[in-house]
Parts: structure tokens; sequence; C-alpha cells
């Protein structure tokens, strides 16, 4: 890709934001090496699909020369970033971060060319301030300014409790900035607010003012933003079978977000998968198509060759779908139609068996009895594996 278009896709495919995008994209045309900061909080075990898309954007700025300082927020994740949460965040312990870190380090090498790559740990700095300096810190924003976040004002209007922990989230992240003398930080929209604290902590220690790139957000499996907490992931170490599977169980209406922020499709082949649709093309064989592109991403050709042809076996002709038996039904709750087709005797069976991981929509675990499921869709459940595709009734 030419320099001029490989910056036009960094400032522009899956942007959100960018802050200041003028001054930004003058410093990626004249051949400064950015240092371009990324945090993230060891809150899980896995990286999943939805923290993938800043990571690769990374990687588009490392191609063009750019050095990536990757903060892994060892210490931040002990505070919890209030973000886009509805209720206050539990404090993680040393030993959670520890075992939530341990291969972080591997995956982020499926994505960063990682031999290139600044790695920092922000207990390193962190963890040396002094309460005299935290509080000079805290000179940078007003109660009002914090209580203004859209997600500390929801919380605050349903009655729900924000701890003072949570305001020093944004202080710390800002200072991340300050410490790794950053010229650049990505972070998903979430973030937005902690990105732009950098600007100002930056500012008041004498520093530029950072350039912020904000990313778009992504569904998860269950039509929510994925989230680690949600547990509606899909993670960039499932194994390729239930890789492709969760891919197969998205809604149709994520199919086009996901090819342009989870894959490597041109514009054109974007607008032509947009054409296939529009002109009646079945969702479930595109999908097969994302679903092989995801999984090669993430582990090879020839493994997402093998998923799709498994996930074929079992659940297209010839497989348990043309064994299972069909019940109509205009769609509803997957609690309901579990329910309603025999597949379990009552409402709490229902939400025992989901919860239990014992049943599949689409070839994929389910763990969210509210899930919508469609005609279309084939769900197999308990033990027995009986199987049921609803259609139209």
């Amino acid at each position: 890709m030419a320099h001029e278009q490989k910056i036009k896709e960094i400032l522009e495919r899956g942007v959100e934001d960018v802050i200041v995008k003028e001054h930004l994209e003058t410093a990626l045309r004249s051949g400064k090496k950015l240092r371009v900061k990324f945090g993230i909080d060891p809150t899980g075990p896995k990286i999943h699909l939805g923290r993938a898309i800043p990571l690769r954007k990374l990687r588009a700025f490392q191609e063009l020369g750019h050095t990536i300082v990757l903060i892994i927020g060892d210490f931040t994740a002990t505070i919890g970033d209030p973000s886009d949460k509805l209720s206050k965040r539990p404090m993680l312990t040393e030993q959670q971060i520890g075992e939530n870190m341990r291969t972080y380090e591997q995956q982020l090498g499926k994505i960063l060319d990682i031999q290139h790559t600044e790695i920092r740990y922000n207990s390193e700095w962190l963890g040396k301030l002094n309460f005299q300096e935290i509080a000079q810190l805290a000179e940078c924003f007003s109660v009002q300014q914090m209580t203004a976040r859209r997600n500390f004002k929801d919380r605050i209007d349903a009655g729900e409790e924000i701890g003072m922990r949570e305001f020093l989230y944004p202080l710390m992240q800002g200072y991340d900035s300050v410490a790794v003398q950053a010229d650049v930080e990505v972070g998903g929209f979430d973030q937005l607010f902690n990105v732009k604290a950098g600007r100002a902590i930056q500012k008041q220690y004498g520093q530029p003012e950072q350039d912020v790139l904000t990313t778009q957000m992504l569904e998860g499996t269950d039509g929510r933003k994925m989230s680690t907490s949600w547990g509606n992931v899909i993670t960039i170490v499932d194994e390729p079978n239930d890789m492709f599977g969760k891919i197969m169980a998205l809604k149709d209406e994520l199919i086009l977000k996901y090819f342009w922020l989870c894959t490597d499709v041109s514009q054109d082949e974007l607008d032509d998968y947009q054409k296939r649709i529009t002109k009646g093309a079945n969702p479930r064989d595109i999908k097969i198509e994302l679903g092989k592109k995801i999984v090669a991403l993430y582990h090879s050709q020839e493994a997402a060759e093998n998923a799709a042809d498994e996930w074929e076996k079992k659940f297209s002709k010839g497989g348990s779908v043309a064994e299972a038996r069909e019940f109509k039904s205009a769609g509803g709750s997957l609690k309901t139609i579990l329910v309603e087709s025999g597949l379990a005797e009552s409402g709490s069976a229902a939400v025992r068996l989901v919860e239990g991981k014992s049943v599949l929509v689409n070839g994929a675990v389910e763990t969210d009895w509210k899930t919508e499921v469609k005609p279309g869709d084939t769900i197999q459940a308990g033990k027995k594996k009986e199987t049921i595709t609803i259609i139209n009734g």
C-alpha cells in the first residue's frame, strides 16, 4: 500500500475520533518517527476481537516505521477502569493480574511485531508516586468535570455508587503519557475521556500534548459491546472451530462491520459484500467467508478451511441440521424458544442449560439466555444434543 494510502487508512478506517486530525496528519507526512502509545489492562487472560481493533491500528503505525509503546497496566488494573461501566468495577489482586498477564506478550505477537515494540508496565512509575504528586495530578480536573462524564452521570442518575478511586483512573492513564513521552495515543471509543486526560496532564508537565485516535467499538456475540466482563467475546486465541462457530452465530447486521474492523478486506471488497447482501445473498454464506478470514488471520488458512468444513458437517446438509426437527416460530429469546420447543421443561431449566454451557446456537456455545434467536437459527441443547431448526411459523 502506498505511503499516502496507508496514512489515509490510519486516520479513517474504523476510526471514531482524531484529536487533532490536521496535526497528526502533518506529523505522519513529515517523516518524524512518532511514539504511539496504547495501554491495555490485564482484566482477563485473553485478548478479544474488540481489543484487537486498536492493536491492528498500532500495527498500521508500526508498518510506517513509528515506535509502538505498549503499556501493560499491571498497576491501573488494580484500580479498575470505569469507562463504559454501569457499576463499580471490582479491584483485581496482584495474583489475578499476574495470571491474566501470563500469555499477554504471546497473544500481542499475533498482531504486533513484538521484537520492535517497546513494552512497559505502568507499575514502574505509578507505584512510585507519593501522595503530594497524586494531589498535583488531581489539580488537572474538577469534580464537575468528572461527574459530567457520561457513564458517571448515568450512574449518578441511576443512584449507583461511584468510588473515589474511579476518579483516579484517568489521572493515572494520563500520567502514563507523561512517563513515556507519547506523541500519539490510540484507544477504543470508550477511552475518549481517559486519552484526552493524557493531553491535559502532559500540558501540566510541560510536554507537547499528544494527538488522540479512538477506534470504533465492536459488538459481541450477544449484540452488546464486546466485553470480558459480559462474556460475549471472541478471543484471538480461541480454537479455530470455536472461533468459527462464534462468528457463524453473530447477528446478520454485524457482518459488514466485522469485515471492516476485524479483517484486511479493501473498501472495494466490502462494497461487493454489501451488494451481495442487498441482492439477497444468504447471510450464512457470507458469514462463512468472514469466519474463514478471521480464523486465517489468527491461526492459518488451513485451519480456517478445516473449521469451515467441520461447521458444514455439523450444521449443514448431511450433518446434524439435516437430522434436526423443525420448530415453527417467529423467534424470540433463547429461554422462550427452549421452553416452547420442548428442549427445556421450564424457564428455570432453560436458564440452567444455558448458564451451564449446554446450549449451542449455530454451533457456538451461548451463555446468555436473553439472546434473541430467529428463523434459520439452529439450537442444540442438553446432554443428548437434541437439535431444532427454527422456521417461520
